[in-house]
């Protein structure tokens, strides 16, 4: 196997390699750590990077794994952790200059779960400041670079956990998403970025953004690998009262069984309005494709979708407003802050109470909306974002004949799940002709991940654009 085989393998393949002591958990760390010697600087996806650390859990992982202790699908393999997850003992930013020196004195439930199931960290992973955007142009650490073309963005707020495994850095990261921040730069990386539903993976020890909103969820290179990190990190948690104690099943072994009856909505408003047109080629036909694999796609109505973006925005900008005042750096320290994310939180001073409120009376509204059409179907099809992977530069998008802020396009499509909590997945489905990914997302019911990852998978063996990987490296 050659080392750019090596660096590419998914998890589950990985994980057979260590079990059967094919492949060395020290060796392969090594080898990730001169890459991410090698190529970090170009991508600038890793703030901090643990290599003392990395190597010991690697030392203790090949140990066990000899002497038989073997841990799960997930013992010595290498990861990232975004850097608004707590790491105990290592300094997590949030990509902020406030928190340039913050080291945590515990870990995210997040993060002692994966050390628990054997994984090895790697390092910190840059994002955009505080998880409050959608480039990951960090104005404090510098911007990462999409590995498929270094001029343009990986998407955010999460954009260095995807970049670091589009470029082979690391096999899954864990990011957040607030309002598409996993499945964002997934799509612009052409990776697998799954958001859980609200309630079941801890967020203990994540930085918040919005506390109803946020989620915490694996980006990784296959289906199959999701499904292997949801697992891990997934169930009650008693440090976060918004966890569900719904049981966690082995999304692993559920992906064995034989898909049965299939049935996909087509949302008639919202989501397939004004997008790109190589967008709209590829995702529509990654939709229809799946007729060829035995699914029926029937229209479903959405009906207070369009009047959604105001409510959710009240939100967002109301609850992180209140947790940089409650943390005593807003406004004390305004001038610490990025232009665009000090601007955010100035706006939230025009978000009323009355609107706050109301926002969760509308959420109702649209919750029972999405509840209605996923009781015909299996899941919602839509592109995951509108536009490929902006230039870094870039303010606005040109999209059907009309201009857009590149925030509020890769916003657009992916704050709905959020506002509502259902769980969402994007998925690589083909690339423009410029080579830039495309991504596919399907949203389920609440709690039927299983579902998601079965029609994820599905598409994923007969579309393996998992297979292809950035020419640049």
């Amino acid at each position: 196997m050659s080392s750019s085989d090596l660096f590419f393998l998914s998890i589950k393949s990985l994980s057979s390699l260590l079990r059967r002591k094919k492949l060395s958990p020290l060796e392969l760390t090594r080898s990730l750590l001169d890459r991410i010697e090698r190529l970090n600087p170009q991508l600038n996806a890793f703030l901090t990077i643990t290599s003392d650390r990395a190597l010991a859990d690697a030392r203790r992982a090949e140990k066990e794994i000899l002497a038989r202790r073997w841990r799960g699908p997930l013992h010595g393999v290498p990861i990232a952790l975004k850097d608004n997850i707590w790491t105990r003992g290592i300094r997590t930013t949030a990509g902020s200059k406030i928190l340039a020196d913050f080291v945590p004195d515990r870990d995210a439930t997040v993060a002692r779960r994966l050390r628990r199931a054997g994984a090895i960290l790697l390092g910190k992973t840059n994002l955009h400041e505080f998880a409050y955007g959608v480039t990951t142009n960090n104005p404090h650490y510098g911007p990462t670079r999409n590995p498929w073309a270094l001029d343009r963005i990986p998407g955010g707020s999460s954009g260095g956990s995807a970049a670091a495994i589009a470029a082979g850095l690391c096999y899954a990261s864990i990011g957040s998403d607030t309002g598409g921040s996993i499945r964002i730069p997934a799509a612009l990386c052409g990776i697998v970025g799954l958001k859980p539903t609200f309630g079941r993976v801890s967020c203990f020890g994540v930085i918040p953004l919005s506390r109803s909103l946020d989620h915490t969820g694996p980006l990784t290179r296959t289906v199959a690998d999701a499904a292997i990190v949801i697992r891990a990190i997934a169930g009650r948690d008693p440090l976060d009262p918004s966890t569900s104690p719904r049981p966690v099943p082995d999304f692993l072994q559920l992906l064995r069984r034989k898909p049965g009856r299939l049935r996909l909505g087509w949302p008639r408003e919202y989501f397939w309005e004004k997008l790109d047109p190589e967008v709209r080629r590829l995702t529509e036909s990654a939709a229809r494709s799946f007729t060829d694999l035995g699914a029926t796609i029937e229209e479903v109505s959405l009906p207070h979708l369009n009047s959604s973006t105001d409510p959710s925005t009240a939100i967002a900008l109301a609850e992180a407003r209140q947790f940089h005042e409650s943390s005593g750096w807003y406004p004390a320290r305004a001038a610490d802050y990025g232009e665009d994310v000090r601007k955010r939180l100035d706006m939230a001073s025009d978000v009323r109470a009355v609107d706050y409120l109301a926002a969760f009376d509308f959420r109702k509204l649209l919750i029972a909306d999405f509840n209605s059409a996923l009781s015909r179907v299996d899941a919602i099809l839509s592109p995951t974002t509108p536009i490929p992977a902006p230039r870094i530069d870039e303010k606005l998008a040109r999209i059907a004949g009309e201009d857009e802020t590149v925030r509020a396009a890769l916003l657009r499509l992916n704050r709905p799940a959020n506002f509502t909590g259902h769980p969402s997945i994007s998925m690589p489905c083909g690339f423009t002709s410029s080579g830039l990914p495309v991504g596919l997302q399907l949203i389920g019911r609440s709690f039927d991940e299983a579902t998601l990852l079965r029609l994820a998978l599905l598409f994923e063996h007969s579309h393996p654009a998992h297979s292809r990987h950035p020419s640049s490296l």
